[in-house]
């Protein structure tokens, strides 16, 4: 089944961490794979560790899509599109049970990833895979493909009051 995780609240990526962490307890093989995502993190630095998590996701931090050159948008669209083709290629290769697609909608939105690409997977997934697809804005594909879908809803955040994320809260 294909799982949603969207919204403005935090949560989504925490969300999709658990569910891979359940997954793994479970004996299930899990690929997780992150877009717009190449900093250190909490959760990655655990998942890393897990028998049973195998972790996609770009080799180095190239900051906010909005600040970067032409350049360097063609290289995480390329790093993206890297990462979801291998991703699909564990996934089909059948030794995997669970996909985490986490900010796939942003990647998406953004077109920093070939769309058709999602767009086909999403709508020929192989039926042994759990699907997690995390991020804000989702397009209609996620939406009408979902089995699950959990809005993330921010009603106060510490952001709106200048304060910085904190290690081991928001990353």
């Amino acid at each position: 089944m294909i799982h949603l995780y969207y919204g403005e609240g935090k949560g989504k990526t925490t969300a999709a961490a658990g569910q891979a962490l359940r997954a793994a307890g479970n004996g299930m093989k899990v690929v997780f794979t992150q877009f717009l995502k190449g900093s250190i993190s909490g959760e990655i630095n655990i998942l890393k560790n897990i028998e049973g998590i195998v972790i996609l996701r770009n080799d180095r931090d190239m900051g906010f899509l909005k600040s970067m050159s032409g350049d360097e948008i063609k290289q995480v669209t390329e790093m993206h599109n890297n990462n979801f083709r291998k991703s699909i290629e564990l996934i089909y290769g059948g030794k995997y049970d669970m996909l985490v697609l986490d900010e796939i909608c942003a990647a998406y939105e953004m077109g920093v990833i070939d769309v058709k690409e999602v767009e086909s997977f999403i709508s020929s997934k192989p039926n042994q895979a759990e699907i997690i697809l995390t991020g804000r804005n989702p397009a209609d594909i996620f939406m009408e493909s979902a089995d699950y879908i959990t809005e993330m809803c921010k009603i106060r955040h510490p952001f709106d009051k200048n304060v910085q994320a904190r290690r081991g809260i928001e990353y």
